[in-house]
């Protein structure tokens, strides 16, 4: 990319030096509207975007044959430029899609696994009530593309420092942590990532699922650390068709 954008820019800097001298040469003393050298670069300017007034128009054979090569130099620049440009944007939109840009945001909600749960999480936060109009971080590898244009995106698994890191998960308020059930043992997983979380922010509130949240493993939690039992979560779908996030923040 940049050795195409020196190459475009050394084309344009050798049209304007090469052809602004001959037209000058030729111009000068002949054409009737080339007063001084800003009147070369002016035409220069118009030739080469292909804008074309017409204040100001070469008379002389090589005065033409400068013009053409300005206006085919201008043309191919241009073009170029804009394309280049087009590229880098969709190339920019296609990382935030795929999750592969470092998240700024601050103070934020980050939901680590993308469940069926942290879906319907999704769905509520916007009636939750301190949690409503935050920015949300969903960091998974469950799926390949962004599943909410809206919010950011870090593709990879949780339990790695760098995603979490990505994530700008050390800013962050709040933090949900979904059990995923693809591992053998999903809370252990859990717990783990749990572990890899407060050592990077020791100040956000944590709600964790967890199957069985009687582990002997919980007991080592702090007091600060919510958990909520999968099971739970599923009753209160089959109950009240949502569940209720919101009494998990009291």
């Amino acid at each position: 990319m940049k050795s195409r954008i020196y190459f475009l820019l050394f084309l344009l800097t050798i049209s304007f030096a090469v052809n602004t001298t001959v037209f000058w040469y030729y111009e000068q003393n002949i054409n009737p509207h080339v007063h001084n050298y800003f009147d070369v670069v002016w035409w220069w300017m118009v030739s080469s975007t292909t804008v074309g007034y017409g204040d100001v128009v070469p008379i002389t054979v090589p005065g033409r044959i400068a013009a053409i090569i300005s206006i085919f130099v201008g043309v191919f620049f241009y073009t170029n430029i804009i394309t280049i440009i087009a590229e880098t944007v969709h190339r920019s939109f296609e990382k935030h899609l795929r999750g592969l840009v470092q998240v700024k945001c601050k103070n934020h909600i980050v939901i680590c696994e993308y469940t069926a749960f942290a879906d319907e999480l999704i769905q509520e936060l916007p009636q939750m009530e301190g949690l409503a109009g935050k920015e949300v971080v969903i960091v998974t590898d469950l799926v390949e593309t962004n599943p909410y244009l809206q919010h950011f995106f870090v593709k990879g698994v949780p339990i790695n420092p760098l995603n979490l890191k990505k994530a700008n998960i050390n800013e962050a308020d709040y933090i949900f942590v979904f059990a995923n059930i693809r591992f053998k043992d999903p809370d252990v997983k859990t717990l783990h990532l749990l572990s890899r979380i407060k050592k990077l922010n020791n100040h956000a509130k944590i709600i964790i699922e967890l199957e069985n949240p009687l582990d002997d493993l919980v007991k080592h939690l702090d007091a600060s650390i919510v958990v909520v039992e999968s099971r739970k979560m599923l009753e209160d779908l089959l109950k009240h068709q949502s569940i209720k996030f919101n009494d998990l923040m009291k």
